[in-house]
C-alpha cells in the first residue's frame, strides 16, 4: 500500500464520495491544456523558451537566489521557547515533545536542516511548501515529513463563507490540521505568489541567451586572429605552416616574441566586437532582473560592482539578512507556532523562535562589540554569551552587573550598593564632623605667617643698629 493511501485509510477521516459533477470538474480540470503545459513546459515566453520551476533550477542565477533563501532559513537555529506569564522570563522548551522534533529530526530519515530546506525551496520556487503532520492519540505530533513538488494543490472551497483553503494529495482531500504550509507571499491568503510564474519572462530571456552564447561557441569558429598569405596553400603546406605558427609564437612562453611573416603574409587580429560585448551585458542585466525579482542582492550571488568596498559588501550582506532572510524568519516562525501548538500551548507562553544572531558569527569583531555592549548594561550575563558561542558556562556566571557607579541588581530584581555587595543596601553615611586635615591649609597658612613676622622683626633690628654706626 503506497504513502498516501496509508494515510488517507489510517490518519483521517473518510471523506464523502464526490458527485458525478465534481468528478468531472475535477477531470476537467487536470486535462486541461493549462494543467499539462504548466506541468511539462509551463508554456513557451517571448522568447521561445518554456519556463517551469524545473527550468527555473537549471538557470544558475534562480537556483542560487532559491538557496540563499533556503539557507538562511534552515541554517539558522529555530527553537520551541517558553515565556513565563508572570515573570517574562524566556527559557527553552526542552520538556515539550515539539522540541526534540524540531531541534534535531522531524522524521526518522530526515534531520531538521535538511526538512527546512526541502519546504523552503518549494516555497521559493512554487510559492509554497508542504509537509504531512502525523498526529496520534490526542493529537500529539509523532513526525512531519515534505511532500514532494506537485503532491499538494490548494483550492478554494465551494462553500461561499468557508474561505479556508482546501489541500488535496495527489487528489484526495486531507485535514487542514494534517498539512504544513510555508506559504510566501500571497495575494489570496491561501496560494503563495508562484516566483517562476511572474518571473518566466526574464528566466526565459536569460535561459535564451544561454544558449544562442553555448551555441555559438559549439557551432561558430571564435579565434585571436588570421594569419593571410598571397600563396596557395596545400595541405602540405598549410600544416608545415600552422605547426611552424604553433611552435615560435603560441603559449605564453612565446608571448610578447615579434611575428616574422613570409610571403607577404598579414596578422589580423580578431578582437571583441560590440555585438560581443552587448550579449554579454544582457546576460549579466538577466541576471541581475533575476535577483530582483527573488529579492536577493546581485553580490549575494557573485555579481559585484567595480565600487564596491569591503565595507560597502559588509553592509549589503546585512541588508540581505534584514530584508530578505528576516521576513521568511517571521513567516516561517508564525506558521510554526501556529500550526503546531495548540491555543491552550500558545496561551502558556510557547512560541517559536529563530535566533538571528546566528547569522553574524562569521564577524567575530562585531560579535564581541555586541556582547561587551549587552553585558555593560545588564542584558546579557556571562553564562548567556558563553552559551551563544556554545561554550559551558561557570558558577555565578548568571549574575547581571553593571558599572561600578551603578548598582548590582540581585536575582529578586532588587538593587545593592556596588560599595557592599556582600551586606547590599546604601553605603553608610560618612561619620560626624569635619574630614581628617580638612584645615591643614589653614595651619600652614598661620605658621608661615608667624615665621614671616619673626623675620621681619629679626630684619629691622639689624638694620637699626647699622644705622646707629658711624661711617669709615
Amino acid at each position: 500500500m503506497g504513502m498516501m493511501n496509508w494515510i488517507t485509510a489510517h490518519l483521517r477521516p473518510q471523506p464523502k464520495a464526490a458527485s458525478a459533477e465534481e468528478v468531472s470538474q475535477r477531470n476537467a480540470a487536470a486535462f486541461a491544456e493549462e494543467f499539462w503545459r504548466d506541468l511539462v513546459g509551463g508554456g513557451p515566453t517571448s522568447a521561445g523558451v518554456h519556463v517551469n520551476w524545473q527550468t527555473a533550477l537549471e538557470t544558475p542565477t534562480s537556483l542560487r537566489c532559491g538557496l540563499l533563501i533556503a539557507d538562511g532559513v534552515s541554517t539558522v537555529p529555530c527553537k520551541l521557547m517558553r515565556k513565563d506569564p508572570v515573570t517574562g522570563n524566556r527559557a527553552e522548551a526542552v520538556d515539550h515533545p515539539l522540541y526534540d522534533l524540531m531541534q534535531f529530526k522531524p522524521c526518522s530519515w530526515m534531520n531538521t536542516q535538511q526538512f527546512r530546506e526541502t519546504l523552503m525551496l518549494h516555497a521559493a520556487f512554487q510559492g509554497g511548501g508542504f509537509g504531512f503532520i502525523n498526529r496520534v492519540g490526542r493529537g500529539r505530533i509523532h513526525e512531519m515529513f515534505p511532500f514532494e513538488a506537485g503532491e499538494v494543490s490548494v483550492e478554494k472551497r465551494s462553500d461561499p463563507y468557508d474561505r479556508s483553503p482546501l489541500y488535496r494529495v495527489n487528489g484526495e482531500e486531507v485535514p487542514n490540521d494534517r498539512i504544513l504550509h510555508i506559504r510566501g507571499p500571497s495575494w489570496d491568503g491561501r496560494n503563495g505568489l508562484n516566483m517562476v510564474k511572474l518571473a518566466r519572462e526574464v528566466i526565459g530571456l536569460a535561459d535564451a541567451a544561454q544558449d544562442a552564447h553555448a551555441k555559438r561557441f559549439g557551432q561558430g569558429v571564435q579565434t585571436t586572429g588570421v594569419y593571410s598569405v598571397t600563396d596557395d596553400l596545400d595541405e602540405t603546406k598549410h600544416n608545415r605552416l600552422t605547426n611552424w605558427i604553433k611552435t615560435h609564437y603560441a603559449g605564453g612562453k612565446n608571448s610578447g616574441k615579434p611575428l616574422v611573416l613570409g610571403s607577404n603574409g598579414k596578422f589580423i587580429p580578431m578582437d571583441m566586437t560590440g555585438v560581443d560585448a552587448e550579449h554579454l551585458a544582457t546576460r549579466l542585466y538577466q541576471d541581475m532582473l533575476i535577483c530582483r525579482q527573488w529579492g536577493v542582492l546581485p553580490i549575494m550571488v557573485g555579481i559585484a560592482d567595480k565600487t564596491a568596498t569591503y565595507a560597502s559588501s559588509e553592509q549589503m550582506f546585512l541588508a540581505h539578512n534584514v530584508h530578505t532572510v528576516r521576513p521568511w524568519h517571521r513567516r516561517v516562525g508564525t506558521t510554526l507556532t501556529c500550526d503546531l501548538l495548540t491555543p491552550e500551548e500558545r496561551r502558556q507562553g510557547l512560541y517559536f523562535k529563530f535566533f538571528d544572531t546566528e547569522l553574524l558569527r562569521g564577524a567575530a569583531k562585531d560579535r564581541a562589540d555586541f556582547y561587551a555592549k549587552m553585558f555593560g548594561v545588564a542584558g546579557l550575563t556571562a553564562n548567556q554569551i558563553l552559551g551563544m558561542e556554545d561554550m559551558d558556562g561557570f558558577k555565578g556566571g548568571d549574575a547581571h552587573y553593571v558599572p561600578s557607579n551603578y548598582a548590582r541588581v540581585r536575582d529578586d530584581g532588587s538593587l545593592e550598593a556596588a560599595s557592599k555587595p556582600d551586606e547590599g543596601g546604601a553605603a553608610p553615611p560618612p561619620p560626624p564632623g569635619p574630614p581628617p586635615r580638612q584645615n591643614a591649609g589653614r595651619v600652614l597658612s598661620g605658621e608661615n605667617e608667624s615665621l614671616i613676622r619673626g623675620a621681619s622683626d629679626n630684619l629691622n633690628t639689624v638694620l637699626s643698629k647699622l644705622d646707629g654706626q658711624p661711617e669709615d
